[in-house]
């Protein structure tokens, strides 16, 4: 496993494991099959509704908590910042954990900034260990930037080899925050992994598609947080720093950019 440094100095793990839509019982089994199978960051949000089942997973599977990253987002019924504060609290039972490592606000509220006062108290007690935001944009992030006082750790963003939004990770960068991609696999809203692009190189280096999907934002220095309920695809997507694309490769894929968003972001 490969890592990215945050602007605190922690560290978090490239390839994390999706929770959306997963619920019940059957949800906390494949997230501890992605424990099991070697998944170290577990990505999962209040809008999710199944903190519970994932912080089930985490009792259950029996790992040592320092080694489970987990990152949960404030949703919109929390847009204020009392409202923030009780939802965290809300968040951590709901978890049954001591701190998240990361606090995100989900989106970009009218309220984020009130948000991100209750966050940055989580911060100070020591009940989240990094803050960022999800979803915004670079225009959005800028203005953030103005009144937040302390730099988001992370702006996680629909990234992908349609739209992987190089241009925002930069920007981003810049200013000391990390870019971590969502729905590397697009979520079916395209035949990702039929395509000629990703298979051609895919069969050159002897990996899958989903593989070459996921190594060309980790290459460009994005993390990505795929979700699958399959074992082996857990273990394909942690399976992609045995090889390394090359400039060639990397300028076939970049030419899929398509620079929109397939969600409407």
């Amino acid at each position: 496993m490969q890592y990215v440094m945050l602007n605190t100095g922690a560290k978090i793990p490239m390839v994390g494991f999706g929770t959306w839509q997963l619920r019940g019982e059957a949800g906390k089994n494949t997230i501890l099959t992605a424990l099991e199978v070697g998944c170290r960051l577990l990505d999962t949000a209040q809008m999710y509704e199944n903190e519970r089942i994932v912080g089930q997973a985490i009792g259950e599977s029996g790992l040592p908590r320092r080694e489970i990253f987990v990152t949960t987002k404030l949703h919109e019924p929390n847009a204020s910042y009392e409202k923030a504060k009780a939802g965290i609290a809300q968040s951590l039972e709901t978890l049954k954990l001591d701190y998240v490592d990361l606090l995100l606000i989900h989106e970009p509220y009218d309220a984020a900034l009130e948000m991100y006062e209750a966050c940055k108290e989580a911060l100070e007690n020591g009940t989240a260990r990094a803050i960022g935001i999800s979803n915004f944009s670079a225009q959005e992030y800028e203005e953030f930037l103005k009144n937040c006082g302390i730099v988001p750790v992370v702006n996680q963003v629909e990234s992908h080899v349609y739209h992987p939004r190089r241009e925002l990770k930069e920007i981003l960068n810049a200013h000391g925050t990390v870019m971590q991609g969502w729905a590397p696999f697009i979520q079916g809203r395209r035949s990702i992994f039929e395509d000629p692009v990703l298979n051609a190189v895919a069969h050159r280096h002897g990996k899958t598609a989903a593989q070459i999907a996921l190594k060309y934002l980790v290459q460009c220095g994005i993390p990505v947080i795929p979700k699958s309920a399959s074992r082996e695809r857990m273990m394909e997507n942690l399976h992609i720093f045995d090889f390394i694309l090359d400039d060639q490769e990397l300028m076939e894929i970049a030419a899929l950019d398509q620079k929109t968003s397939l969600f409407g972001w």
